[in-house]
């Protein structure tokens, strides 16, 4: 049966797959072969979900992006490693679910991998906190990177949150000096570093896990300093009509080429047609496959010069007048 559509833009697509599904369901009542009737109707569906996919906006996908639908971290614990096992808590404070981690294997090799974790229904939303980590989710994976670099371990990190949580409580217990402690241990962390922009990558809440040797982003995946909706409040005072929205996601450039274009990024990993939701599998084999690849070439490099070249890599980011 055909998914129900949460985008807009896939209402044709959806519509398409409907007309599929009832086609096989009255054939199958009536014990018909409609092979051929289908055929040119699944040729079309293709036709048109490259087309549509092709052509999306910047705020399209962002929308893609935040789906519910698409492969979250565990999923590609689950898909792309094996033997994972999950460590807890941060020693300070509690556990944090908006953030998962912990031991598991990569091709046979021992890693560690640490991601934000979102929610597919209310509950469990509410759970993982919408993927918005507390200074404890942070302190988490900070304890973890640095297992890992006393087993000289490599880190790989997966990036999928509207950022950091911004709750009273999390002010209170150090949410900044969190996150400014991540990017300052991970500058030097003495084991190679891959991070993955899954969906969502938001302001600093991302970049806690993204000071990395190589930033990895799926083809249909954001990376901003702000939400679209935060930016055009901002400078428009208008964060909710699609037009500003639309306006906000052009000019923040958030979008996978774009963020690759500015050396931002370092290597676009393609979905498959119709986005990563639309098989799991598929996503998770080409992911698996860049990271692989990208560990590979890390791994031949020495601490000090992995250290070296990854500072380099941020601080020569970005241009500057005097």
């Amino acid at each position: 049966m055909a998914n129900t559509p949460t985008l807009e833009f896939e209402r044709p697509i959806f519509e398409l797959e409907k007309q599929i599904d009832e086609l096989r369901r009255t054939a199958g009542d009536q014990q018909l072969s409609v092979d051929e009737e289908i055929a040119p109707l699944q040729e079309k569906l293709s036709q048109l979900r490259g087309e549509v996919y092709r052509n999306l906006t910047p705020l399209q996908r962002v929308q893609v992006a935040r789906s519910n639908k698409r492969p979250f971290t565990l999923d590609y614990l689950r898909l792309c490693f094996t033997d994972f096992v999950e460590l807890h808590g941060d020693r300070l404070f509690r556990e944090d679910a908006a953030i998962v981690g912990g031991w598991a294997r990569l091709d046979g090799e021992t890693v560690m991998v640490i991601g934000h974790q979102r929610g597919r229904d209310t509950k469990e939303n509410l759970r993982r906190n919408f993927g918005m980590p507390h200074p404890e989710g942070y302190r988490k994976a900070l304890r973890l990177m640095k297992l890992a670099e006393k087993f000289q371990v490599p880190v790989f990190t997966f990036i999928d949150t509207p950022g950091a949580w911004a709750g009273l409580g999390a002010e209170e217990r150090g949410q900044a000096e969190a996150i400014a402690r991540n990017l300052f241990e991970m500058s030097h962390l003495e084991v190679p570093i891959v991070a993955t922009v899954i969906g969502e990558g938001g302001s600093g809440g991302a970049l806690a896990l993204g000071i990395a040797d190589r930033v990895l982003m799926l083809e249909n995946s954001v990376y901003s300093v702000i939400t679209v909706e935060g930016c055009a409040a901002i400078l428009w005072k208008d964060g909710k009509s699609p037009e500003m929205r639309e306006r906000a996601a052009t000019a923040l450039k958030i979008t996978a080429p774009d963020l690759l274009e500015l050396g931002i990024i370092d290597e676009v990993v393609p979905e498959p047609m119709g986005g990563a939701h639309t098989n799991h599998e598929a996503t998770a084999a080409s992911l698996q496959e860049a990271l692989i690849k990208n560990f590979e070439e890390l791994r031949k490099l020495k601490p000090e010069k992995l250290v070296r070249r990854r500072r380099e890599k941020f601080l020569k980011m970005g241009q500057f007048t005097e």
